[in-house]
């Protein structure tokens, strides 16, 4: 089967413009915009705060905490991140937790948690769009640890496929964060071994 291959890199930046002597209206004007992007950011937050203030992800938090991942996913970006909730965590054999958040296992749980990481910022509306350009042969994403998910619509549904054939439905998309958007996701996702 054919596959759209794609690399989601995207940037992004803020410019905001100066004003010369146009008047302290314009100014105002302009501390008020600037201001209200600075609330808008401070509000979305970063993937990592938007995940700690969602009680659905606290094995998540856990996860990235224990894989080292913080300042990662607290960087820049921007990020897409599908995020497996709890319950997705719920679904692994039972003691394959413990084991990945052991310390010495840091590497594998890092490997498996940037499997879910997808560089750039892709919102759904963009990712669906492709997905139906593509038909039947999905949409492969890159992930920031080098493997692959495979994305397709099943049945009006956004659904990954990983490396093992295990699939993931998106149940939310669009969360919005500083650093990127989380699409949230109903079960974990697993890298070739």
């Amino acid at each position: 089967m054919k596959k759209t291959i794609i690399a989601l890199m995207a940037s992004s930046s803020l410019a905001l413009g100066a004003c010369g002597d146009t008047g302290d209206d314009t100014m105002v004007e302009n501390e008020t915009a600037v201001e209200e992007t600075s609330m808008m950011e401070e509000e979305a937050g970063t993937i990592v705060s938007v995940a700690q203030g969602n009680e659905d992800f606290s094995t998540l938090v856990t996860a990235v905490q224990a894989g080292g991942l913080v300042e990662t996913l607290s960087g820049e970006g921007p990020f897409t991140v599908f995020a497996p909730t709890n319950d997705a965590f719920a679904k692994l054999p039972e003691g394959t937790l413990e084991t990945l958040t052991a310390a010495e296992n840091q590497a594998q749980l890092a490997g498996i948690l940037t499997y879910h990481v997808v560089a750039g910022e892709t919102m759904s509306g963009d990712l669906i769009t492709l997905l139906e350009e593509a038909g039947e042969e999905g949409v492969e994403l890159t992930t920031v640890s080098g493997g692959t998910l495979t994305a397709n619509l099943v049945d009006g549904n956004l659904v990954l496929t990983d490396a093992n054939g295990g699939t993931a439905t998106v149940v939310t998309t669009d969360v919005d964060a500083s650093n990127g958007v989380i699409h949230v996701i109903d079960t974990v996702l697993m890298p070739a071994s």
